[in-house]
């Protein structure tokens, strides 16, 4: 194996983690994986040696990951089976159902917040890896960040949305 082999090779549990939580599915976030692969392994040329590889890898999976959506946007739905997500056994069943309703939640954030939420704090890049990967201003990331931080806690906690607004006359 080349070294670069072996440097993207190591950030494959990441890719799949992400590419998982994205699509909410285990065949279609392989999938993605595979795609991503295969499309920064032809673009290999484009990354820049002493430059974050992880961060680049972040942008090829995020761009596929829209272009797939546009895709999919313009053709026709197709029925076919979901899995459920594999969850870890947890010792007990309220952890096993939090983790449900945080994945049921997860799906309620609009995407762009839900991307940023995913890479900030599921793989732990930093707001300006984030803002590399999706193609926004820090600042951008930082306001995205915050409104899913608090859409997220307000859905857990079952208040419904909207349900802090007040009509004033």
């Amino acid at each position: 194996m080349s070294d670069y082999e072996l440097r993207i090779e190591q950030h494959i549990p990441r890719l799949r983690r992400y590419a998982r939580a994205l699509t909410g599915e285990r065949t279609a976030a392989d999938d993605l994986v595979q795609d991503t692969l295969e499309r920064a392994w032809v673009k290999l040329r484009l990354w820049r040696p002493g430059s974050d590889l992880r961060a680049w890898l972040f942008t090829v999976m995020h761009n596929v990951y829209v272009n797939q959506v546009r895709a999919r946007a313009s053709q026709p739905p197709m029925a076919h089976d979901e899995e459920a997500l594999n969850v870890p056994d947890r010792a007990r069943q309220t952890d096993m159902l939090e983790v449900r309703d945080l994945d049921i939640v997860l799906k309620k954030l609009p995407e762009e917040q839900r991307a940023v939420l995913l890479l900030v704090a599921l793989e732990q890049l930093t707001y300006e890896e984030t803002a590399r990967v999706l193609g926004i201003p820090i600042g951008t990331v930082m306001s995205r960040l915050s409104r899913a931080r608090e859409r997220l806690r307000l859905l857990m906690a079952g208040i419904p949305e909207g349900a802090g607004l007040r009509v004033i006359k």
